[in-house]
């Protein structure tokens, strides 16, 4: 038998010699990936559990042994944001299962919630859309194959990535700054012609020199000169929506809501109870944009209690802008035309603010709402536009110019008058320090100073700036260059924080819920793009209500009561964040 069996050995040919071994290497592969082992234990799980799709549950089963997906392209392509200004749209493709899939997409364009630099952006539309441009080309010639392979759920690695990226990126365009300032200085001394033509060092003179002494003071202040902006760099807007669609990415991989992913990486154990970020709603805008002589109230903001729910919020803040609507229509007011602002409020033509004050009063009132108790208000001045710099003064009202010193006068005035409002956002140009500190020991307690175009917010290595004095809030905003962890990082070092969020999608409000601000600024009830946001804001806490996570939110300290906090000596800590 044995010389049979050696016989038909040496007759195999070589084909089923190739066969042999071609088998042999496939079962020592399966063997050494432990593929018989797991095959024999699916089957026999599944023959006890006899599920109706056999086959989703054996998908089921290896998916999860298959490898984590990992990116292979990012694209980018230029599209139409809310308003209609251009804006970057991202989308993260990965390696699933052996398969190159889209997963998710962002959108992220420039700044547009009322700051000096928003201003600047829509009157340079040719500027951002060239960096946009230049965005799009980083992300396809060098932020696609940098981060081709890794796991989107490492978001604090490829966050790292994206800042030294950038910061290569800055030092560059620092450098050809500097050279070309030198080549022009080397050609001519015109350069030197802008500081003695720039109106901010130009004080108050002539005739309303003797306003001012009538003030008792005959020595005239000169008006400390406005800080150049910060440059921003073209392209930045590479590094935020990038690092935010892979942070969308990474939720979507995990199953779980953006929200969710955003707490897991500031907050490694999970949470058993999370809070959501009580609503700060624009009603009424009164500001440079309106058809009255009126300039200062360029937001009058609604703040209800923390106890209140979104849908509440809401439905409270809808019945009160129609409410406001029919009060004008009647004969008391001597309004201008009604319309809509750019932040989705009512805007309105007024002369004075008392105006405007005692419509948002008188409407509360005839809807029963406790305005000054469970509702307050919160009025955005924008002084940093209202400077008319060749008379150093703040145009209040068309043809009323008030120095820095009469402001304060003025504010005092309003919030004795209307005990309501408790903030104040950007009441004068950071610029002006004494004025700042002034009101803020003239108002005490009773009222909050928020910095927003005051803030004096920098890119994160820069050396950061003092805020004014008497600052109890700060907007932040969730710049074009800022990382996802730049921005966890920027509200983990506040005490009380709070959102405004710009134009974009709504995972602004996702983030605010998962790095636990505690108040969100969405602006007005009008236009899809802030009521997706309020929609989702009410969705999620529809999820946290049903899960029973939701904590009551009467545990976070009122804005109103921060003044307290702040004049203890403890520093600024609250703050407020804006999405671009």
């Amino acid at each position: 038998m044995s010389y049979k069996g050696f016989v038909s050995h040496s007759k195999v040919s070589k084909e089923d010699q190739e066969f042999y071994d071609l088998k042999n290497k496939a079962a020592e592969y399966y063997r050494s990936n432990g593929v018989p082992q797991k095959i024999e234990s699916v089957l026999n799980e599944m023959f006890w559990q006899k599920p109706d799709d056999i086959y989703g549950y054996l998908a089921n089963y290896f998916s999860r042994l298959s490898c984590a997906p990992v990116i292979s392209k990012i694209t980018g392509r230029k599209v139409f944001d809310g308003r209609g200004s251009t804006a970057v749209l991202t989308e993260v493709h990965c390696i699933i299962r052996n398969e190159e899939k889209l997963v998710c997409s962002a959108v992220m364009g420039g700044p547009c919630d009322g700051m000096a630099e928003s201003l600047e952006a829509v009157s340079n539309s040719d500027q951002q859309c060239l960096s946009n441009t230049t965005a799009l080309k980083w992300i396809r010639e060098h932020l696609s194959p940098m981060l081709q392979g890794f796991n989107p759920t490492d978001q604090n690695h490829v966050d790292k990535i994206l800042r030294d990226f950038f910061m290569a990126r800055y030092l560059e365009h620092k450098d050809s700054l500097n050279r070309e300032k030198e080549e022009g200085l080397s050609d001519e001394t015109v350069s030197e012609a802008p500081p003695q033509a720039t109106p901010t060092l130009a004080p108050a003179k002539d005739k309303k020199g003797g306003d001012k002494g009538k003030k008792g003071n005959s020595t005239e202040k000169l008006l400390p000169p406005a800080e150049p902006p910060e440059p921003r760099l073209p392209g930045a807007t590479a590094v935020g929506v990038v690092s935010l669609v892979v942070a969308k990415t990474a939720a979507r991989l995990l199953g779980a809501p953006l929200y969710r992913h955003i707490t897991s990486l500031r907050v490694l154990q999970a949470q058993n109870e999370m809070h959501l970020p009580v609503p700060m709603i624009t009603i009424l805008s009164c500001g440079k944009n309106s058809l009255g002589k009126l300039n200062l109230l360029e937001e009058v903001i609604l703040m209800p209690s923390s106890s209140q729910r979104v849908r509440e919020v809401i439905g409270m803040g809808l019945e009160l802008q129609c409410e406001m609507r029919r009060v004008l229509n009647g004969s008391a007011y001597k309004a201008g035309a009604i319309g809509v602002s750019d932040e989705g409020a009512l805007q309105v033509g007024f002369e004075h603010p008392e105006q405007a004050l005692d419509l948002v009063t008188e409407a509360c009132a005839n809807l029963a709402l406790p305005l000054g108790s469970d509702l307050r208000l919160a009025i955005n001045c924008a002084a940093h536009g209202l400077m008319d710099y060749s008379r150093g003064k703040y145009e209040v009202m068309s043809g009323c110019h008030k120095s820095p010193d009469e402001f304060v006068d003025m504010y005092e005035g309003l919030i004795n008058k209307y005990p309501a409002i408790k903030s104040l956002i950007d009441p004068f140009r950071k610029e002006d320090v004494d004025q700042w500190e002034r009101l803020a020991s003239v108002i005490g307690q009773s009222c909050c100073l928020i910095a927003d175009a005051a803030s004096n917010l920098c890119p994160r290595w820069s050396e950061a700036k003092p805020l004014p004095p008497g600052v109890t809030g700060v907007i932040n905003r969730h710049h074009n260059d800022m990382t996802i962890s730049d921005l966890i990082q920027s509200i983990a070092e506040q005490k009380e924080t709070m959102l405004a969020a710009g134009c974009g999608d709504t995972s602004i409000v996702d983030l605010a819920v998962g790095s636990g601000v505690s108040f969100l600024k969405l602006g007005g009830l009008r236009g899809g793009e802030r009521m997706d946001k309020y929609n989702r804001l009410m969705a999620i806490e529809e999820e946290l209500e049903q899960e029973g996570i939701l904590c009551a939110r009467e545990k976070k300290q009122p804005l109103s009561d921060l003044s307290e906090t702040f004049n203890s000596g403890s520093g600024c800590d609250s703050m407020t964040i804006s999405a671009k």
